[in-house]
């Protein structure tokens, strides 16, 4: 009669170590980090998925995470990451920033609007809360605040790509082509301009029905599939209606 509890307790037994090994886990290193954060965004959710798993109070994986969550388009879950973070440390603008881009993402920017503002009063020297407080007054329909806000944006820096993109990318969402290619072509003439400047007004004039000048762009900037994945996209929308959902990803929120 005793003989299921003993296999019961043996089994208990050799399942301690495999448990004891969990526990014991420590992040990684910095170096580690680093080379996991210039990785695409599926190896670094899962990557800091496990970091927050190890430590669920580590401020730094949660808000990396959110942004991997994010740019993979899983924004309900970027946003309960960058949640997560503010139950933790109720001041970290850097989460509040994320759960502004990710509330944006998902199309309900209302409820990031209270973070980004409480970003914006933390970090008062700081451009990125304006950029996006920009673009969720914007989708909120405060157009007037939206402008304000910008402006403030490129006050603390001047011809930055990302708000250019950004106030262009909302243009573009409402139908104005040519205002969204003129604010991209300053845009991307910045030295510091990234990919992503590059790719919008790619698509911005694409749509626009200078395909020989888009496909120019990408195929300077991206590998041979890559660009004619993204013309073959820009060629399907462009016979079509500009639409929000049609034509713009928030992955690259600034």
């Amino acid at each position: 009669m005793s003989r299921p509890l003993l296999l019961i307790a043996a089994f208990a037994a050799l399942a301690l170590p495999s448990a004891a090994l969990a526990q014991d886990r420590q992040p990684a290193s910095a170096e580690t980090r680093a080379t996991y954060d210039r990785m695409d965004p599926l190896s670094r959710s899962l990557f800091w998925q496990q970091e927050s798993e190890i430590n669920p109070a580590d401020p730094v994986a949660g808000v990396r995470l959110a942004q991997a969550l994010r740019e993979l388009g899983q924004f309900d879950q970027a946003v309960q990451a960058a949640d997560k973070v503010l139950v933790v440390q109720p001041d970290n603008a850097e989460a509040m920033i994320e759960l502004g881009r990710a509330h944006i993402a998902r199309g309900q920017a209302f409820y990031g609007i209270a973070a980004l503002e409480k970003a914006r009063d933390l970090l008062p020297g700081d451009w990125r809360p304006w950029s996006l407080l920009g673009v969720a007054y914007q989708q909120v329909r405060r157009e007037a605040d939206a402008q304000l806000a910008w402006a403030e944006g490129l006050r603390l820096s001047p011809d930055n790509p990302s708000i250019l993109s950004n106030m262009a990318m909302v243009r573009l969402t409402s139908g104005d082509l040519p205002g969204a290619e003129a604010l991209l072509r300053r845009a991307a003439a910045q030295p510091q301009a990234g990919l992503q400047v590059k790719q919008n007004l790619a698509l911005v004039l694409g749509l626009s029905g200078n395909l020989g000048e888009a496909e120019t762009i990408l195929r300077r900037e991206l590998p041979p599939q890559v660009a004619d994945q993204n013309l073959a996209w820009i060629r399907e929308r462009a016979a079509g209606p500009v639409t929000a959902d049609g034509t713009r990803t928030w992955q690259s929120l600034q």
